[in-house]
């Protein structure tokens, strides 16, 4: 017959209690401290100290969020080649540069490819055109 210790978890659980009471205690701490006294103008909206007008539910341009999301993927892409820079020296001494050389550089072009794409894409344009082909391009098409 085996028996099942449970004297094992009491740390985590120790750990969890611990966690709850903290969180709690934080937020009846904050209920308690602060004061309250709202007014008309505190319980106003605030956005950018400008009166809001219309409707929370509009259309905006995402272009911001585009650029944004490509200046992410290829900085977070880049910033994994300096582990590689850091440890090529080593690599190097014992004969294995070439490896790491040829690797970085694939990994290099397949950014500049991505790069490329997006530019032709027209996807770091801030400004992005769309034009309707003329009858001449849509009869060469």
């Amino acid at each position: 017959m085996s028996s099942f210790n449970l004297d094992v978890y009491m740390p985590v659980l120790i750990l969890i209690a611990f966690a709850v009471v903290m969180v709690v205690g934080a937020l009846v701490v904050g209920v308690l401290v602060r004061p309250n006294n709202p007014t008309k103008l505190k319980l106003q909206a605030y956005e950018c100290g400008e009166e809001p007008v219309g409707a929370a539910w509009s259309n905006f341009n995402i272009r911001f969020y585009v650029i944004a999301l490509v200046f992410i993927i290829f900085d977070v892409e880049g910033a994994l080649m300096f582990p590689v820079a850091v440890v090529f020296k080593k690599f190097n001494e014992i004969g294995e540069g070439t490896a790491i050389l040829g690797t970085v550089l694939i990994f290099v072009s397949i950014l500049i490819e991505g790069v490329v794409y997006c530019w032709k894409k027209g996807d770091l344009d801030w400004v992005k055109s769309y034009q309707v082909p003329s009858e001449t391009e849509k009869e060469v098409n």
